[in-house]
């Protein structure tokens, strides 16, 4: 069966939650220890985190839950139409020439005047078709996947792909499914024997938190949304070298802003606000992300205190009682509390070939929804979920 069209999965006009996966060519280790000549490439796992935050500054995406592995990554995205909506025409215009500059006659300059934003915003009919582009979670895996396979094939003084193909996505339709999705997606190294708890799993977004909660900061990647002055792009032009304008360029690629943050800063929030209404856009205006509208119903220390217990459930030491602590939070969602570790452990026999995530009457109410009759995987979840 071919896989469903993008437009059946997720709409740039209405807030979708979303799985995404994508592998590396012929699922080879690019970003980890290459099998075959020993080469470890690891290093790019922070170019991909890197460019995540950056992009996560200027879509109108919001980044909840990450892993990079050593021959893929994982991703949940959720767009945010209605975020875009509240910015200006100024902000839609430099937010997406930070990362399509297009041609200019000084390639070595590269950096968006306010000349260049006004003209944008007074071409109205593209200036529309940019602000729904800025909400979609394809072109901001585009932006993601492209510039990665640039690099790593200048590295390698190659070409062809990097990427096997356009990513895998999974529509996630309720919180059950968000809250075992989320966990999957951050016990990944744990699954893969490559760290024992999710203290050591760096590339991850349940690290980045924990780090964050321990008071540990980075250099933002963050776009600089300042346009720079026409009179004064001029000045440098004429002025300046170009090599000094190329280095100086180099520089600021590695902090943008010059600003030091929370790990975790460039991240959605986990928790929902209990004080907000439901459809409040939240628009973040700290210039890191989108917004700070959370995305589960439960504390970090919930969050945390049952990830870990998941993570010491490997088959040698399975203890299939959930502590008394967590089983509320589960029960609430749904979820048969006996078959919770089997979920998230065995996540691919239950969700692998599915083009959607949630209870069993949730997926069915989305498959009628988009025209269908049932989703594949639709009967292989019931067992994990109680009656509905």
């Amino acid at each position: 069966m071919p896989r469903p069209q993008r437009s059946e999965q997720f709409d740039p006009g209405e807030v979708c939650i979303v799985h995404v996966v994508q592998r590396c060519v012929r699922r080879a280790f690019l970003a980890g220890v290459d099998r075959d000549s020993g080469k470890d490439y690891s290093f790019r796992k922070e170019w991909i985190r890197r460019r995540m935050e950056a992009l996560a500054s200027v879509f109108a995406v919001d980044v909840l839950s990450y892993a990079v592995m050593s021959n893929h990554m994982h991703q949940i995205l959720r767009n945010r139409p209605d975020v875009c909506c509240q910015w200006s025409d100024q902000e839609v215009a430099i937010r997406w020439l930070r990362v399509f500059p297009g041609r200019r006659l000084e390639e070595h300059l590269a950096e968006p005047t306010e000349n260049d934003v006004q003209a944008l915003v007074r071409d109205k009919e593209r200036l529309a078709e940019i602000r729904r582009r800025l909400a979609d979670i394809s072109w901001f895996m585009r932006a993601l996947a492209e510039p990665i396979a640039r690099m790593a094939n200048k590295q390698d003084d190659c070409t062809g792909r990097f990427w096997e193909g356009r990513f895998k996505c999974q529509r996630i339709v309720d919180e059950a499914g968000l809250l075992a999705c989320s966990m999957y997606v951050d016990l990944n190294p744990v699954r893969a024997a490559m760290a024992e708890s999710p203290e050591q799993t760096p590339h991850t977004s349940v690290y980045d938190r924990a780090k964050a909660r321990q008071g540990a900061k980075l250099a933002s990647a963050a776009f600089d949304l300042r346009p720079t002055p026409t009179d004064e792009a001029g000045r440098k032009i004429r002025d300046t070298p170009v090599d000094e304008i190329r280095q100086e360029r180099k520089q600021k690629q590695r902090n943008p802003t010059g600003r030091m943050i929370r790990r975790d800063g460039w991240l959605s929030p986990l928790t929902l606000s209990t004080d907000k209404l439901s459809d409040e856009p939240e628009v973040h205006t700290g210039g890191l992300r989108s917004s700070d509208k959370g995305f589960l119903n439960m504390s970090w220390k919930d969050y945390w205190e049952l990830l870990c217990w998941t993570a010491r459930q490997s088959a040698e030491k399975l203890n299939p009682r959930v502590p008394a602590s967590l089983r509320k939070t589960l029960q609430t969602l749904g979820i048969d509390l006996s078959m919770w570790r089997d979920l998230v452990w065995n996540w691919q026999r239950y969700f692998g070939n599915s083009v959607c995530v949630g209870r069993p009457e949730s997926i069915k109410q989305h498959a009628a929804k988009t025209g269908h009759h049932h989703h594949r995987g639709q009967a292989a979840v019931r067992s994990c979920f109680a009656p509905g």
